[in-house]
């Protein structure tokens, strides 16, 4: 077993990221995975990230605030445990377009080798 305590967990700095802190919860630095890794992003107001792409799934889980999620088909405010699955190569940027902090869970695979 590998526990991460939320005091500890380590700060991490994706490109294309901005006015927001970004901490592993597993995987990576954090520690031992064998499959996906695991992260909470505090987005500011006004903060977000890029309209880009990865090779792998995302899974978005909001835990606290509203984010708005825009894709190439549009654009979609998720809410409070409101979550959403982007597919590999899916273009996604993340905006908080509210006045709130949001926090948002993510969980995502490893790339393949």
């Amino acid at each position: 077993m590998n526990i991460t305590r939320f005091e500890t967990a380590p700060a991490y700095f994706p490109p294309n990221h901005h006015g927001m802190h970004c901490m592993r919860l597993q995987g990576h630095e954090a520690g031992p995975s064998d499959s996906l890794w695991l992260g909470v992003s505090h987005i500011l107001p006004g903060g977000g990230t890029t309209l880009d792409a990865s090779p792998v799934e995302k899974h978005y889980v909001v835990l606290e605030g509203e984010v708005s999620i825009e894709t190439e088909e549009g654009e979609f405010v998720l809410k409070r445990h409101d979550s959403c699955r982007l597919a590999p190569g899916e273009k996604r940027a993340l905006h908080n377009r509210s006045n709130r902090p949001a926090t948002v869970l993510l969980a995502m695979p490893y790339p393949p080798a």
